[in-house]
């Protein structure tokens, strides 16, 4: 299982560019999980539903099944939130797992940047981001900027950049 993250600021287009990058590393036979850390609070249950009862009334987890899909639901209730270390050794075995957000831990990272945003550019202050894929040319970036239309270039550097979730803090050899 290898690992690489997306970053950069909100409005940039990172859930954008996974739905287009997905389908093409699945095309390519390839296994794919996400990641995505929020920073507020989120239900993914339905109120009203069987199990956000289960879950409102105190249930620490919430296991819900069917025939299509399977859903843990777990209520911290005060426990600490899980450090992305803990939620990867979570996860089924996959051939690439996707980050979106946890910027502060040791991954290669692709940073996602619209000039237009007006915000300035992440890269200079993550020694983890590895590329830039960028709307408009960044004469500035001190690392390779890919065209943010172009999916393939960006799932070749997702590929080539990504790390062993064994060894996450490493960096990719480079060619």
């Amino acid at each position: 299982m290898r690992i690489i993250g997306l970053s950069g600021w909100s409005g940039a287009g990172k859930t954008t560019v996974l739905a287009r990058a997905i389908p093409v590393l699945l095309a390519r036979g390839l296994k794919v999980s996400t990641v995505k850390h929020a920073h507020h609070g989120f239900d993914v249950d339905i109120p009203g539903k069987d199990s956000h009862t289960h879950r409102m009334v105190g249930a620490s987890e919430v296991f819900v099944s069917s025939s299509a899909r399977w859903a843990l639901v777990h209520e911290l209730r005060g426990e600490h939130e899980p450090d992305l270390d803990e939620i990867l050794k979570r996860l089924a075995p996959v051939d690439l797992v996707i980050v979106e957000g946890f910027k502060r831990h040791k991954h290669p990272k692709l940073e996602i940047y619209r000039a237009s945003l007006g915000k300035p550019l992440l890269h200079p202050d993550d020694d983890w981001i590895v590329a830039v894929a960028a709307d408009a040319p960044v004469p500035e970036a001190r690392v390779p900027v890919l065209p943010l239309d172009d999916v393939e270039k960006i799932v070749d550097v997702l590929l080539v950049e990504s790390v062993p979730v064994a060894h996450p803090g490493a960096r990719a050899e480079t060619a």
